[in-house]
């Protein structure tokens, strides 16, 4: 399974996707090289009830559907959005890491899913659990992303409403908890939130 998130991570490269230099294994343990990342995660900065600014939480966003742009565009989706597995530098500049539930899509191949898992409930559509088609595939990271910002932007948490959600197909206003929010910003996110997949955006 470690050597299965090396692989995939390594096949990546852009700016917002932390750098796999080196991976292996010994006949003791297995081992990766990866880029050092300073900073803090998005998870240590909820935790703490921190709220980021509006500007501020979009960059994050904006830079993290251009990593994913870039992986989905290679066939990899990552399955496992979250705060934790976002890394904010001194500098502004997002890193996202653990490609540990990865799937791949293998050209002229057919899908090849290279470890089996199911997410941090919090950010996870329906659909990973088994719900619905089942089947996962980019929009699947569209949601967790949605949600990721739907945390930041409220600075709660993302389980009640995901319950209420799945039970009415409908999400608390993003905007009626933080109101500096524009109405196409919401409606964006909302779309992207959606219970249903073939109901959300095709793409990131």
């Amino acid at each position: 399974l470690f050597l299965n998130e090396a692989r995939a991570a390594a096949s990546l490269s852009h700016p917002n996707i932390v750098s796999v230099y080196e991976y292996g294994e010994t006949p003791d343990q297995h081992y990766i090289a990866m880029e050092y990342v300073d900073g803090t995660s998005l998870q240590e900065l909820v935790s703490r009830g921190d709220r980021l600014p509006l500007d501020d939480a979009l960059s994050v966003m904006v830079q993290l559907l251009d990593a994913l742009a870039c992986a989905h565009e290679q066939g990899v989706w990552h399955r496992d959005i979250k705060p934790a597995n976002i890394r904010l530098t001194p500098g502004g500049t997002i890193k996202l890491v653990d490609f540990g539930l990865v799937k791949l899509m293998v050209p002229n191949d057919g899908t090849i899913t290279v470890v089996q898992g199911r997410g941090t409930i919090h950010y996870t559509p329906l659909e990973q659990y088994g719900g619905d088609t089942g089947h996962t595939d980019g929009r699947t990271d569209v949601y967790s992303l949605a949600a990721t910002l739907y945390h930041l932007l409220t600075n709660t948490p993302p389980t009640e409403a995901k319950v209420r959600f799945l039970q009415t197909d409908s999400l608390v206003p993003v905007r009626d908890l933080n109101p500096a929010l524009s109405a196409r910003t919401e409606r964006a996110l909302h779309w992207a939130l959606h219970l249903h997949p073939e109901d959300r955006p095709a793409s990131v």
